[in-house]
């Protein structure tokens, strides 16, 4: 029933969740004429008067004498509890101490009270300074509340004190003298619109002060019944508009679905605080805010709370205390509190640790000093914050010095609305910038997804050591804790989407290969930059050309201080905002015109949704979601159920799933019958009961997020493979249990604690060493702005001179001593042979390392006497990785060969015996690989492949390349306008889609989840949507300009496995054979019909024909189609099925799994028989003729696309896991 929808407290309430007075009852005031004649002021102890929740009216009986079961109000139906009044008490005084005498509480009956409201901290609150009844009438008042219950959800309330001379009652002492009495309405919301909720209260106000105070009960019911009616608008564009006259009241909605309600000046703390004083709340401290205008304690705490954004505040937040609430403070936790300044020397007194924040003085100081001493925030963070805050324009009156003078109240009013939240949004921008500086660099780098594992040992290590008080500090609060939680559930909210947007180009290339951390000879030596290594060289292209070293080759960024030009960035691109006005509220007590009002509402939201283009789903989905709502609480819940099943194709982000849930199971059984019967609802039912399943087990929290720590017992395989991880040092599986049969050579399959230890430090010791590698400029002028020093060696005799050996990612180089010199000893890909002789010296013969290079005749030669044999396995695995690079076009090939060299300098330096170098051997994977067969690369192969990326760098094991999808871009057009350079899309498996800059080939954006199953097609529809075909019969589709997928197409039974496009008509099938006919703009069936077949895998349009086939391509006038389960083409002319079809045959072809066309070619990927290598036969559309038979991947391919029928781009397999880029002749 809908009666249990909404105890069960899941619908979304409206504006108002109650409605309090409070003020002295008129029996009371009788007693205080006698306190008059002795020259007291009165202080009063403030009543509970009223209050006012919804549901205001009741259920009316049918003719029939059935119950209509029809939800009242936008509100859930509360709990509600007694709440008695004491008897009578005499009325105290204040005395000369400032103290007050017993309290007086006056008799009345028991008061009906919602049970989440606390009325006895509600009365002191109210009247933070106590109650007074005074001779003279003040002007009315305002203050704000906010309440947090046990589970930290908080409501918020409004507070109105006005004075009137006349109770409501109407008492007055006598003719000559007339007492001013002050009361409260309080205004409780679960949303914190305290602007809106003041208006309302202001609008009330007015009409009180034309009105008879008999009426007083009767008017305030009504203003609280009319609030209840109001429903809140979802997320994003679209705000809602009432009339409470003479004001026009706008509730803004939330910017985005992580963030709260935003209805205030968050100017306010700028025109109070410099700069650098706003940053002392980061830190989780015992902050009191002080004032002498309460109403300013919870405007400026709260907009400090949406400054830390997205770090949530987990701590007491408490913006206004009253006299009575003052020993809050003496709280152990962190806390932030507010309390009026009269208070300072009482509250300064309590505690020595207290951040005393003085709003009114503009000044931030500690309890126990005159000075503050907190860590401050990082210095470049710091000094872009202060730079951008000090741009803020925050002067309402200098804006519109020029315009004209506005006549109209409620226009004025929207232009002071709109230019209050351009500023809030360039604030939004400035704050969330602040965040994403202090935190961006490097906190993702020390997570590990998999364990949910933070090394904030390793974090801190690679912050600046005058950062390291701060960051100490803020690492062990509860808001940073919540803050990686949500980073290790990838959340993404304006965080991400931030940093994402002012991600450096540097830090986007260097996610196309995996290093060991170490410096870059730019971060070593910043002068000495190169801009023609950056990216402007880029710009005008296209396409990549890949023969460039440049495109893989980190550019340099100027990031010092001196001359930092600050760059911008947002959170949120700027959407234009609409408004929607309810209609005139009706008499809110009349159970009739309520209803009626309902209908009116739903019938203006249907014209509104009528009216909005398709093109812009954002704004139809607020307007089904506004709709489904006032549905569901009118009892109407078939038609709510219709409108949220729309939200799948306008914008999932704002699925309510919690008032889905209660809706479904509140269900009567007719009801449930009838929205079976339609398709998208028994869907929508079904669907939501398999959510609730996964719900259920997921953690409650979230996830925990652990601390990394060393190992206390012995590691097994599998233990050792997780800690190796959690530490960071390598990801990949098969190099950890390699590593780990190095470290147990000779014994027991296990590895102790103290050998995890000493390797562990032993690699980090080198690479802090790596970090302290002071080379002198005429080395640098040698050496890439990319390159790192991973090794150097003692000081050694060579045939070049004595000197350190250096070993970079790309070569071997001597550190000459004396006069310090550069000498090159050779470049990987340039060595010919490495082996270890013997020197005589004396009556001794000592290691000698040689190696021959292809550039010098002379043999290089180095006495590195104990060092010789750790040296020759790691050259000769690095010339390994180089060879294997080269060949395979593979960079990471040379990456991994890079860490298998660190790792067996560790392991020689940690276990530090006899059978140490037998050990490392166990790391040297591409010396022992170079010389098997499979891993020879055919010579055509070679001259055909140009470059591999992985997009698996940031997973423990290589994933499936399912899906690849090329899509064009528009230079010299901004992304948001669907301009900027080619995107090459890629799916991964178990639904993870990831976007690649196809003019660098860098990862573009994080990854984007799209449904948990295997994806089998990718389609672009126009240049905003992407669509994705998936094996759990869903099409979802991403704004490519966003990247971001909230939409979905529900209506197919089987997995998707074709998509097709014509104009504005997309087409897409399943393997049960049916295939359904989309408008493109309005995402609606036009047509649905079945083929008759087996399985139903491919569709294409050609001729304005819809051929169906498992394996196809269709070009020009010939059909090709592929056998599945066969090494055999066949193709037949369009014009004349008729005639005999062509039959070619591909050797070692087990069956085709896909082809593309390519200028004049047609290219097949296909399975070999009996291998687990893939092959890519390239045939000749004129001769039926297989031209080419290339072979670059050690797993089946999967898929092929094609990029401007330049480049051809293949996705193998999970063995592998790679894409390769093939030129096309």
């Amino acid at each position: 029933s809908a009666e249990a929808l909404l105890m069960a407290g899941n619908v979304p309430s409206g504006l108002l969740e109650a409605c309090v007075v409070l003020g002295v009852s008129s029996e009371r005031l009788k007693d205080i004429h006698l306190l008059q004649g002795k020259g007291k002021e009165p202080l009063v102890e403030a009543e509970v008067l009223q209050v006012h929740a919804p549901p205001f009216v009741t259920k009316e009986s049918s003719s029939n004498g059935t119950e209509q079961d029809l939800a009242p109000a936008f509100c859930r139906a509360q709990r509600r509890r007694s709440f008695k009044k004491k008897r009578d008490r005499p009325v105290s005084t204040i005395s000369d101490s400032g103290q007050t005498n017993e309290p007086a509480v006056a008799a009345s009956d028991d008061l009906s009270v919602p049970q989440n409201i606390d009325l006895i901290a509600l009365l002191q609150l109210c009247f933070p300074d106590g109650l007074r009844i005074t001779n003279e009438s003040r002007e009315d008042s305002y203050h704000f509340l906010v309440f947090t219950d046990v589970f930290g959800n908080q409501t918020h309330g409004v507070v109105a004190q006005y004075y009137n001379g006349s109770h409501q009652n109407g008492y007055r002492l006598n003719k000559l003298q007339r007492l001013y009495t002050t009361c409260s309405i309080c205004v409780i919301s679960k949303y914190p619109y305290y602007n809106a909720l003041r208006d309302c209260l202001s609008s009330f106000l007015l009409q009180l002060k034309t009105s008879r105070m008999c009426e007083f009960e009767e008017q305030m019911k009504e203003f609280s019944a009319k609030l209840a009616l109001v429903p809140i608008p979802p997320p994003g564009p679209l705000h809602v508009v009432f009339n409470l006259r003479p004001f026009q009241i706008e509730l803004p909605s939330r910017l985005d679905v992580d963030r709260p309600v935003m209805d205030l000046d968050l100017h306010l703390p700028f025109l109070c605080f410099k700069p650098k004083q706003i940053l002392c709340i980061l830190m989780e401290q015992r902050v009191v805010f002080l004032s002498t205008d309460w109403a300013k304690l919870t405007l400026v705490a709260e907009c400090f709370m949406i400054f830390i954004h997205p770090l949530r505040w987990q701590h007491p937040f408490v913006p206004v205390l009253s006299r009575q609430m003052l020993d809050f403070i003496m709280a152990p936790t962190a806390f932030l509190m507010g309390c009026h300044t009269s208070h300072f020397e009482e509250v300064a007194e309590e505690l020595d640790d207290l951040v005393l924040v003085d709003i009114d003085q503009g000044t931030v100081s500690s309890s126990s000093s005159n000075r503050l001493e907190l860590p401050d925030v990082p210095l470049t963070a710091r000094d872009c914050f202060i730079f951008r805050a000090k741009g803020l324009q925050l002067h309402y009156d200098l804006d519109v010095c020029h315009a004209t003078s506005r006549t109209d109240i409620n226009e004025l009013r929207a232009h002071r609305r709109q230019w209050q939240r351009k500023v809030n949004t360039v604030i939004l921008n400035v704050t969330m910038e602040l965040i994403v500086n202090i935190f961006r660099s490097g906190v993702c780098d020390f997570l590990n997804y998999e364990h949910r594992v933070f090394n904030s040992e390793e974090f801190l290590r690679s912050r600046e050591m005058t950062d390291h008080t701060f960051y100490k500090k803020v690492l062990d609060t509860h808001i940073f804790h919540s803050f990686l939680r949500d980073r290790l559930n990838q959340k993404n909210d304006a965080f991400t989407r931030m940093q994402l947007n002012i991600h450096s180009e540097t830090r986007r290339m260097r996610t196309m290969t995996e290093s060991p951390r170490r410096p870059t000879m730019e971060l070593i030596n910043r002068k000495y930059v190169r801009p023609e290594n950056g990216l402007n060289s880029r710009l005008g292209m296209s396409m990549p050309n890949l023969a460039d070293h440049r495109l893989l080759t980190v550019p340099v960024r100027q990031t010092s201080m001196g001359t930092m030009t600050f760059q911008s960035g947002s959170w949120s691109p700027s959407r234009p905002i609409k408004t929607f006005k309810l209609p005139e509220f009706p008499p809110p007590l009349s159970y009739q015109y309520v209803q009626s009002y309902y209908n009116d509402l739903i019938r203006e939201l249907s014209k509104a949704i009528s009216a909005a283009s398709s093109d812009d789903s954002a704004l139809l989905a607020r307007y089904y979601y506004l709709r489904g709502l006032v549905n569901s609480v009118s009892g109407k819940r078939v038609d709510a159920l219709g409108d949220f099943q729309s939200l799948y194709k306008t914008d999932m982000d704002i699925f309510p799933t919690e008032l889905l849930n209660a809706l479904v199971e509140s269900l009567p059984a007719e009801e449930r019958r009838t929205a079976e019967r339609r398709p998208d609802l028994k869907r929508l039912i079904s669907r939501v009961k398999r959510d609730n399943e996964r719900e259920r087990a997921r953690p409650v929290d979230g996830g925990s997020v652990k601390r990394f720590e060393l190992p206390k017992k012995h590691l097994h395989m599998e233990d050792f493979v997780r800690r190796v991880q959690e530490s960071g040092i390598v990801r990949d599986q098969g190099t950890i249990q390699r590593l780990f049969e190095a470290l147990t050579v000779g014994q027991q399959k296990q590895v102790d604690p103290e050998t995890f230890c000493f390797f562990y430090n032993f690699w980090k010791e080198t690479e802090a060493a790596a970090q302290d590698v002071d080379l002198p400029a005429v080395v640098l002028e040698h050496l890439e702005t990319d390159e790192y020093v991973y090794k150097l060696s003692s000081s050694v005799k060579t045939s070049h001179g004595v000197g350190k050996i250096a070993m970079t990612q790309r070569r071997l180089f001597l550190l000459t001593e004396g006069r310090p010199g550069y000498v090159e000893i050779t470049k990987f890909r340039d060595i010919e042979d490495v082996k270890i002789s013997s020197a005589p010296f004396l009556l001794l013969r000592i290691p000698t390392l040689k190696i021959k290079t292809s550039h010098r005749k002379e043999t290089f030669e180095a006495n590195l006497k104990s060092e010789c044999d750790l040296w020759h396995l790691m050259i000769k695995e690095m010339w390994a990785g180089r060879k294997m690079a080269d060949d395979h076009k593979d960079p990471q090939f040379m990456e991994q060969a890079l860490t298998n060299a660190l790792l067996m300098d560790a392991v020689v330096g940690s276990l530090q015996s006899q059978k140490a170098i037998f050990a490392a051997t166990k790391l040297a994977y591409f010396d022992k690989k170079k010389l098997e067969v499979p891993m020879m690369v055919p010579k055509t192969t070679s001259e055909t492949l140009k470059h591999k990326i992985n997009p698996s760098l940031d997973q423990t094991a290589p994933q499936a390349v399912d899906v690849l999808l090329y899509t064009p871009g528009q230079l010299g057009v901004s992304e948001l306008d669907g301009g900027g350079n080619p995107k090459l899309w890629c799916a991964l498996s178990d639904g993870k889609v990831l976007v690649f800059d196809a003019a660098s080939w860098s990862m573009q954006h994080n990854s984007v989840q799209v449904g948990k199953s295997r994806l089998n097609c990718m389609l672009a529809v126009n240049q905003q949507q992407l669509w994705i075909g998936s094996k759990d019969s869903f099409i979802y589709i991403i704004n490519s300009r966003s990247v971001s997928c909230n939409k979905q197409l529900t209506e197919h039974r089987g997995e998707v496995t074709g998509l097709a496009i014509q104009d504005t008509v997309a087409y897409s099938c399943s393997d049960d054979c049916s295939v359904i006919v989309w408008d493109v703009s309005t995402l609606q069936v036009k047509r649905q019909f079945r083929v008759s077949c087996d399985r139903l895998q491919s569709i294409q349009i050609h001729n304005g024909m819809l051929w169906c086939c498992n394996i196809m391509n269709l070009s020009s006038e010939q059909l090709w189609a592929g056998l599945a389960d066969a090494g055999e083409l066949c193709v037949w002319h369009c014009r004349d099925l008729n005639k005999p079809f062509i039959r070619i045959q591909l050797k070692d072809c087990a069956g085709v799994v896909c082809m593309i066309k390519v200028k004049n070619q047609v290219r097949h990927r296909s399975r070999l028989s009996g291998k687990t290598r893939g092959k890519i036969y390239v045939v000749s559309k004129d001769r039926y003729t297989v031209e080419k038979e290339l072979m670059a991947h050690d797993d089946s391919v999967q898929t092929l696309c094609s990029a401007e029928d330049r480049y051809m781009l293949s996705g193998a397999a999970r063995a592998d896991g790679k894409i390769g880029i093939w030129k096309v002749e």
